[in-house]
């Protein structure tokens, strides 16, 4: 059976393919999920009007999100932790102190967003990346000073 796919499936491929499946594959797995339609003139015009919306819209979303990189560029926060004889931090910087600093300051990400190798144990300047989406990522400036 030939049908056209609505999504990206990663066994069979991308939006807007058409490809030839089992007739049971297409009934049980891909018709239920809307992941495929039949390959029919009147669906192929659909599919591709949907696949050209889709893309605009990424397109405008990743936009804003170079936008917002640009903004992140500028943004500097700075983390106060107590320190210890020979300026030893006690503790760290994690990486969900950075993504509360960031809300302080307007910007809503999750601490899995916030792109630390290992925590910030030392005090100084660090540029810490904080991933967007769709391959966007922004940097900031990251000062851990003494309380």
């Amino acid at each position: 059976m030939q049908i056209v796919l609505r999504k990206d499936v990663e066994t069979l491929g991308k939006a807007g393919s058409v490809v030839q499946v089992n007739p049971g594959y297409a009934r049980n797995f891909l018709f239920p999920k809307k992941l495929a339609v039949r390959a029919t003139a009147s669906n192929l015009r659909r599919v591709a009007d949907e696949t050209r919306l889709e893309e605009t819209r990424l397109d405008r979303q990743k936009s804003k999100l170079e936008a917002t990189a640009a903004k992140l560029g500028e943004v500097s926060i700075t983390a106060a932790v107590k320190v210890g004889e020979d300026d030893k931090v006690f503790g760290s910087v994690t990486s969900m102190m950075v993504a509360e600093l960031l809300q302080k300051q307007g910007f809503k990400f999750d601490h899995h967003d916030i792109d630390l190798e290992e925590p910030l144990k030392a005090l100084g300047q660090y540029d810490v990346s904080v991933k967007l989406g769709h391959g966007i990522s922004g940097t900031i400036t990251v000062w851990v000073v003494r309380e």
